[in-house]
């Protein structure tokens, strides 16, 4: 199974570095108030593909963050309901008074 996904990932990327070859030729992209930038197709949508990733991602921090939040408030709720008082150190020691 290790080398099914070793060859999975060598056939895409096979894919990916062929199609960056077959678009190298560049192109140009124009912006407003005349700004225009000159590159190859393959890094033009490599580089938007990674800046719309990355807005993505910091799109979510705040949800990531709130539901860590969140869990770490469930995870202290829970502790105090399952053991409200703890067990003292020398208690734990002891042996049980029904033991022989």
């Amino acid at each position: 199974m290790h080398y099914l996904g070793w060859a999975l990932k060598f056939l895409i990327f096979t894919m990916l570095f062929g199609f960056a070859m077959h678009n190298a030729a560049p192109i140009d992209l124009h912006f407003f108030l005349g700004y225009s930038w000159n590159a190859p197709l393959a890094m033009i949508l490599l580089v938007f593909f990674v800046v719309g990733a990355t807005f993505g991602l910091l799109a979510s921090l705040g949800q990531v963050f709130r539901l860590r939040r969140e869990l770490v408030q469930l995870r202290k709720e829970l502790k105090s309901r399952v053991n409200p008082h703890p067990v003292q150190a020398d208690q734990a020691l002891e042996q049980p008074k029904d033991a022989i």
